[in-house]
């Protein structure tokens, strides 16, 4: 089972990958599954021979808002997203349907009902399933209601499994002012059967928000920070995958029960004194990366994690 080794291993960026293979500033990297397949299989490929356990589909702006006007809608990208993943798998690989925020925040913070959110969530991820993704990772999310809307159309009309992040600031709050507390809460009501962190942050940076999301769920946890900040002349990230994974190390503590009623309420979004840690349980943890990691970079972690 998935879940009875200490760590899992996911993949790393996908978008940057492409850009290094081909993709032109400003096109969508979702259309190349269509156009140019083989480029992104060999980017999956390459992840599952760094070691990724999991590997997630090239479908992050695959819902029909995103893709209006584009000639291309959910079901012709998502079929020949999922296919080049399969393809690329080893014995034993799983496929992720990667499934982003629509792009419009929901009503009354914007303009996108939550029964129109629910409904794009829910085409990708039947398509999804239709084409044989094992799981769907619902990634990169700051809205509640959004998230909410997500784990809820794939829970209700497909049998896959549903791994969901957020993204938090240096504040530990999404923008939206969600915090780990109450996502924890909902994702685990909702039935996502794992929750984490991902983007916006470098792994050192998001340390207290992880342990405060650990202290909150029993859940297995998900971390993928970016590989820092891009320089604003190369566009290239500032930490190696050697500072990456050094930085990655300490999250392997973290893996402990947690018991939410005695976490007290959840925080403002500010620092919070938080109660001593209880003894660590042996529990999965899904570790990777996201802007800006490589294939290096997930090396570097399975070199990292190997005696932990």
């Amino acid at each position: 089972m998935l879940f009875d080794r200490d760590f899992v291993f996911y993949d790393g960026a996908m978008g940057t990958m492409l850009q290094a293979n081909g993709l032109k500033i400003g096109e969508r990297p979702d259309i190349m599954n269509i156009t140019d397949p083989d480029n992104v299989e060999r980017v999956h490929r390459m992840y599952v021979e760094a070691g990724s356990d999991i590997i997630c589909t090239n479908t992050f702006g695959a819902s029909a808002a995103a893709l209006a006007g584009t000639g291309h809608g959910p079901g012709d990208i998502i079929t020949a997203a999922v296919r080049a993943a399969k393809r690329a798998c080893a014995e034993g690989t799983l496929v992720a349907l990667d499934i982003g925020p629509v792009g419009h925040l929901l009503e009354p913070l914007g303009d996108l009902a939550p029964d129109r959110a629910y409904e794009l969530f829910r085409e990708q991820a039947v398509f999804g399933e239709k084409t044989g993704a094992d799981l769907v990772a619902i990634e990169t999310m700051s809205d509640l209601g959004e998230i909410s809307a997500a784990i809820l159309a794939v829970r209700e009309n497909t049998a896959l499994p549903v791994f969901a992040t957020m993204t938090f600031g240096k504040t530990g709050c999404t923008f939206t002012g969600v915090t780990p507390e109450s996502f924890a809460e909902m994702a685990q009501r909702l039935g996502a059967v794992a929750v984490g962190l991902n983007c916006s942050l470098a792994p050192s940076e998001m340390y207290e928000t992880a342990e405060r999301l650990a202290r909150s769920t029993d859940l297995p946890l998900i971390i993928k920070p970016n590989a820092g900040l891009p320089d604003s002349k190369t566009g290239l990230y500032d930490l190696t995958p050697a500072e990456f994974a050094r930085q990655m190390v300490p999250f392997a503590k973290i893996g402990a029960k947690y018991n939410a009623r005695t976490a007290g309420q959840s925080p403002p979004c500010a620092a919070v004194s938080l109660p001593a840690k209880p003894e660590p349980r042996n529990t999965a943890m899904i570790i990777g990366g996201c802007c800006g990691t490589t294939p290096e970079y997930i090396k570097a972690l399975r070199e990292a994690f190997a005696e932990l």
